[in-house]
């Protein structure tokens, strides 16, 4: 937004709400603010203030809505009454539409996570931030087996199959729809159906956060403190996981994901059979909302900000086709996500660099041809079986292509070498490539007879190269090793 325009928006927040907001502060704490300063919006129609007085910091808010407002004022005092870190609210006046809460800093741990990283995985003392919230989370989700008071819930009680329904309809219309993924309409109803159906197989006896993201955890002293819980409702665990792993711009490494997911169960309590038997469908619901709101924000309101989110998305559908099976079977849906994930027009928007995962795996021609039937279909085929083979030398035959010995005696032969530099060429012609479009993932096998010898030799020396050359991620695999180790 322009200079003009965003001093044009923040003189109409001040004029419209600073004379409210700053009576109420008066009539609470005997003496008016020294200082009045708009927030920065997200993308609800709330506005937030800090108002300043002495040694004094306050947030004021204007809500539209008067029922959300109703229901983040009733979690708030019930989480407080709990101990649990949330705003307290010093007062309210529900008629206008505004209330004044406990001004918690302004770190967000999504702010922390960027100041901290220097590189794609998390240092540890962001880790260490995302564990103390996690340590939270199972606390708010019993509040419901606890007694809370769920009447102001809004705009439902329960993340039901009513809501379900509404998020996939979201999803359908404002992204699928303004994106231009095209789908057959009446197949993929069947699918929400059978999709919702099987959500709400979930148990749900938690309270839902539902915007359990990492900008809405404050951090105030290092310790964090939530904010932003006014959608919460009854529902299942796993939503709020997902919210807070899968939140596209944070870009968590899914080795990071995996960890902080199974440090969760391990604090939670959680029936780790049941609660993973739901999961990946609940990331995907999750991953399907926030694109909705991606879409209505960016392609159907213009603000364009939004859409710089939808790179991140995209590449967590691509590595949840690859890794994560759903237990319903939903094939329009699943060919929506794998259009989604195929989109290079979907990976243009802002400045967003993905970072390229290149699959390598050696394997035997005896045992077919690795599949790919969950990526993209591209990358490469090499067969190595034209190359010297150490396999037939008694001394090698029972080591393989990532022991000394065989490496040194195919490193000799100069049709290894001839072999391996027009590999390299090729593959770097497309690494190259995909790096230019925001592609996120490229595979390269390397076959021989016995799949032990020199596809595993040529698989390491790419992998080598290709971490050395362009600092990718490789994923090494080498399908007919046996053991830990392959």
């Amino acid at each position: 937004m322009p200079l003009k325009n965003r001093e044009k928006e923040a003189g109409e927040l001040r004029s419209g709400h600073e004379p409210a907001l700053r009576d109420l502060y008066r009539r609470t704490f005997g003496r008016g603010p020294e200082a009045f300063e708009p927030l920065k919006a997200d993308g609800s129609a709330r506005r937030l203030f800090r108002l300043r007085g002495g040694d004094r910091s306050v947030i004021g808010a204007f809500g539209p809505d008067r029922e959300e407002n109703r229901a983040f004022l009733s979690f708030s005092r019930q989480f407080r009454a709990a101990g649990l870190p949330v705003p307290e609210i010093y007062a309210e006046d529900q008629p206008q539409g505004i209330y004044l809460e406990e001004d918690l800093g302004q770190v967000t741990l999504f702010e922390y996570l960027v100041s901290e990283r220097k590189g794609p995985e998390l240092p540890p003392q962001v880790l260490a931030a995302y564990k103390r919230t996690l340590d939270w989370l199972p606390r708010f989700q019993a509040r419901v087996r606890e007694g809370m008071d769920l009447k102001y819930c809004y705009p439902r009680a329960a993340f039901d199959r009513q809501s379900i329904t509404w998020d996939l309809n979201y999803f359908k219309y404002y992204f699928l729809k303004l994106a231009k993924i095209p789908f057959n309409e009446a197949k993929l109803e069947e699918d929400f159906s059978r999709f919702a159906d099987f959500l709400t197989e979930a148990p749900s006896g938690y309270f839902l956060y539902r915007d359990f993201q990492s900008r809405n955890v404050m951090l105030r002293g290092g310790e964090p403190w939530f904010i932003d819980y006014q959608g919460g409702r009854r529902g299942a665990a796993q939503y709020d996981l997902a919210s807070l792993l899968y939140d596209a711009k944070a870009d968590l490494q899914p080795e990071e994901r995996t960890g902080l997911r199974d440090y969760y169960l391990s604090v939670s309590g959680q029936d780790r059979a049941s609660f993973l038997r739901y999961y990946p469908a609940f990331v995907y619901i999750r991953i399907m909302q926030a694109m909705g709101a991606y879409g209505l924000r960016g392609f159907y309101e213009g603000k364009t900000h939004f859409l710089n989110s939808v790179p991140y998305a995209v590449r967590n559908i691509e590595w949840l086709l690859r890794r994560a099976e759903l237990e319903v079977k939903v094939p329009e849906l699943t060919a929506c996500f794998k259009r989604i994930a195929a989109s290079s027009y979907l990976r243009q928007f802002g400045k967003t660099r993905l970072g390229l995962t290149v699959r390598i795996t050696s394997f035997s021609f005896k045992n077919g041809l690795p599949l790919d039937d969950k990526g993209h279909g591209g990358g490469f085929v090499f067969d190595c079986r034209a190359l010297p083979n150490p396999g037939r030398h008694p001394e090698y035959a029972r080591l393989s292509g990532r022991d000394r010995q065989v490496a040194d005696f195919l490193k000799k032969e100069p049709e290894v070498e001839k072999f391996l530099g027009n590999v390299f060429a090729v593959v770097e012609m497309s690494v190259e490539n995909y790096l230019s479009r925001n592609f996120t993932s490229l595979m390269v096998n390397f076959g021989c007879t016995g799949g032990l010898h020199r596809s595993v030799y040529c698989a390491e020396s790419l992998a080598a190269r290709l971490r050395k050359k362009y600092g990718v991620r490789v994923e090494l695999s080498h399908r007919e090793l046996p053991g830990p180790g392959k």
